[in-house]
């Protein structure tokens, strides 16, 4: 049988008859390609083509992808083919040549309407899975918390410690640089118009308010987010690359209790420190600009301050911080433990949970905005 034609075809009336023998395999890889050629040549000579496959003695993937290849090419000229007789054990891999690339050759013929309600349709479905994720973590959360005050013996205080040091007291020095130049530019910029109407005092008013209230704890939300949110997502993630979270499992630890509990209440006890540094940063900025730009002497600056603040403005601002901490630590442990096992995916879920934890920190505080300003605060 091995001197028997790699595919012969017959002509009966408007059917084309193809029986294949022998290897189908790369090493006929010449002879393959010109029978196959010469077959779709002549496709139009028949209505129905069929394709006896059963003295095939070998088949490898190439020779699966060049069957393939014939039956598509025949399809696409509007004819009718069946491959009949292949060997059940080539089967599974004439299966998968035959699914390769199809859903990107449909998605090209759609329509641009078409294509862009699917776009719109596949973002919906993956904004409501990360939600869920979400809800669910936080869940997860709230139930290790309770078993950690049901038994607080259990609770890991000493990672606590070490998360609190390294989320808050080493952010110090950054956290303080940014918002002392934050503010120093609000104070700037408001002097410099405000002074064309002669409202050079103002700029106090608008700087104290709006950085008690919402500058000051924003920005340390945001690059807590990027400094913090994603460190965590990489730790998760790399410990779920190397099988640590799943290790932890067998020797009957709770990843809740011991990785991510410990974490998350430490976001909580740090950012509002951390709000309350920058926002003091922020204010000192502010009234030295307003010093040695403005010529208000830090006095007046401070006295005006002292009427145009209240402590409610402050309390404001100190609210939202464990809030906004809690969601940035839940969408760090979310990412970081569906991160795959390769570094492409820890890169990109890393990415995500920067990105979705400030665009959910800026939610928030529109929430918590439209909230204060309806009770009156």
């Amino acid at each position: 049988m091995s001197g028997e034609p790699l595919l012969q075809s017959k002509i009966v009336g408007n059917r084309m008859a193809l029986a294949g023998a022998g290897s189908w395999t790369a090493d006929r890889a010449v002879e393959l390609e010109q029978l196959v050629d010469d077959v779709v040549r002549r496709r139009d000579a028949a209505a129905t083509i069929d394709i006896d496959m059963r003295r095939v003695e070998r088949l490898d993937t190439y020779g699966a992808w060049l069957l393939e290849r014939l039956v598509r090419d025949v399809d696409s000229a509007g004819r009718s083919t069946r491959v009949i007789g292949l060997p059940t054990r080539y089967q599974g891999l004439f299966d998968e040549a035959h699914q390769a690339n199809r859903s990107h050759s449909k998605r090209r013929r759609e329509s641009a309407i078409t294509a862009a309600l699917i776009i719109v349709g596949e973002t919906m479905a993956k904004v409501a899975i990360d939600l869920t994720n979400i809800v669910q973590m936080v869940g997860a959360v709230a139930a290790a918390a309770m078993r950690a005050i049901a038994r607080p013996w259990t609770y890991r205080f000493t990672s606590m410690v070490h998360h609190v040091d390294r989320v808050g007291w080493r952010a110090v020095p950054i956290i303080l640089l940014i918002t002392f130049l934050i503010g120093a530019i609000i104070a700037q910029q408001g002097i410099f118009h405000f002074r064309r109407f002669g409202a050079d005092v103002f700029v106090v008013d608008m700087l104290g308010i709006l950085v008690l209230r919402e500058i000051g704890v924003l920005i340390v939300c945001v690059m807590v987010a990027g400094r913090s949110g994603s460190a965590y997502t990489a730790e998760l993630g790399s410990m779920k690359m190397r099988e640590e979270i799943d290790a932890l499992r067998t020797m009957g630890f709770d990843p809740m209790d011991v990785l991510i509990l410990p974490r998350i209440v430490a976001l909580v006890i740090a950012v509002p420190i951390l709000a309350f540094l920058g926002s003091m940063a922020a204010l000192y900025g502010g009234g030295l600009v307003a010093w040695l730009y403005g010529g208000m002497a830090p006095d007046i600056f401070l006295g005006r301050l002292r009427e145009s603040v209240t402590f409610d403005h402050f309390m404001v601002g100190m609210v939202k911080a464990p809030f906004m901490a809690l969601v940035i630590g839940v969408v760090a442990a979310v990412e970081g433990l569906a991160v795959e096992g390769s570094a492409e995916s820890l890169g990109l879920r890393t990415t995500a949970s920067v990105v979705k934890s400030i665009f959910l920190v800026i939610v928030l505080d529109g929430f918590f905005a439209i909230f204060f300003a309806s009770i009156g605060k």
